[in-house]
């Protein structure tokens, strides 16, 4: 249920906190871990966030985002775990790709309870997409090479095998008809960005990620999306772009942008970012970037938005188990 929006928190100009009854309130500079490489997911939910903290002056200062790649949000995870307990000025971006990879147990030895799930602000859409000059003219030229031969076509991806960006493509050939998915090339990436440059320059085939992380490359021409994977068409600029279930085949792939926390921080902090999340989530700067970007709405906070995270790792478990990525 969507929780009542706070007081203003700007006032001509003035920094005055949207929160201040709470005990406590940030000091100094926020950092904002981008488990990823420069121009991912990821990394754009950190440095759009930050960018509209700063905006709104939910934040005394700057937002840092610091990059931190490897292992698909592993090493940033085991990074937060091991070194960053109890630091209440530390937000991690996180998405489906993150539920994913935990349950598919690929952070050793680590779980979603080790840290603390603060929100979710927005979705966004998966698409496949090709290098503008690709021979591949369309999304049934594809799924007709795929059918015919399954490794005869390359894909990249800013998850590792068997993460979101390769679960999207293995639903799509599954509903599609193809047989032999273990056969299919997926190649993965630290994020996103590298993913498309790879696609973009030749050396693989398709991309497989999410719209908003391609926005640059599909500005540019240098990218032509095949399809999303949208119940319907987005609006605005991306009305264009055909959806898969349109195309035949129906798959729905969409990822959550969102963040968590380290573990030990007190219940006062971690209320503050819910409710600072919320009234970002709320705010006209927030939803001119969800609109440029092709994000659907997903406003899930605080303890609603832990018990989303344990049902969606429970429910990607099973779906990893059909398709054969986990015994």
């Amino acid at each position: 249920m969507k929780k009542a929006l706070l007081s203003a928190a700007v006032v001509a100009g003035a920094v005055v906190f949207p929160f201040a009854a709470s005990a406590y309130e940030p000091e100094g500079k926020v950092e904002c871990l981008a488990p990823a490489d420069p121009g991912g997911g990821w990394d754009f939910t950190c440095r759009s966030v930050g960018r509209t903290l700063e905006e709104l002056n939910l934040v005394p200062g700057s937002v840092q985002t610091i990059n931190m790649p490897g292992a698909s949000g592993g090493v940033a995870f085991a990074h937060v775990i091991s070194k960053r307990a109890g630091d209440e000025e530390l937000l991690v971006a996180a998405s489906t790709a993150t539920t994913t990879r935990l349950a598919q147990g690929q952070f050793r030895g680590m779980n979603a309870d080790m840290v603390n799930w603060i929100g979710a602000l927005g979705a966004d859409y998966g698409i496949i997409a090709v290098a503008d000059d690709s021979a591949i003219e369309n999304f049934g030229d594809l799924l007709s090479t795929l059918k015919e031969e399954p490794n005869s076509v390359s894909f990249a991806g800013g998850s590792s095998k068997g993460g979101w960006d390769h679960l999207k493509v293995l639903m799509l050939a599954k509903e599609a008809g193809v047989e032999g998915l273990n056969r299919i090339k997926y190649l993965p990436f630290t994020g996103g960005g590298e993913a498309m440059t790879q696609v973009v320059g030749g050396h693989i085939d398709v991309f497989t990620g999410d719209i908003s992380e391609a926005q640059g490359f599909m500005e540019s021409g240098d990218l032509r999306v095949l399809a999303v994977l949208a119940k319907e068409r987005l609006s605005g600029d991306l009305s264009d772009i055909p959806t898969a279930k349109e195309q035949g085949v129906d798959v729905v792939g969409a990822n959550w942008r969102g963040f968590y926390m380290p573990a030990d921080i007190s219940d006062d902090a971690k209320q503050y970012w819910v409710d600072a999340l919320d009234q970002l989530y709320a705010s006209d700067e927030w939803q001119r970037v969800m609109k440029q970007n092709g994000l659907i709405p997903f406003d899930v906070q605080g303890e609603e938005f832990r018990q989303f995270i344990e049902d969606q790792i429970n429910d990607i478990e099973t779906l990893s188990r059909e398709v054969g990525i986990i015994q």
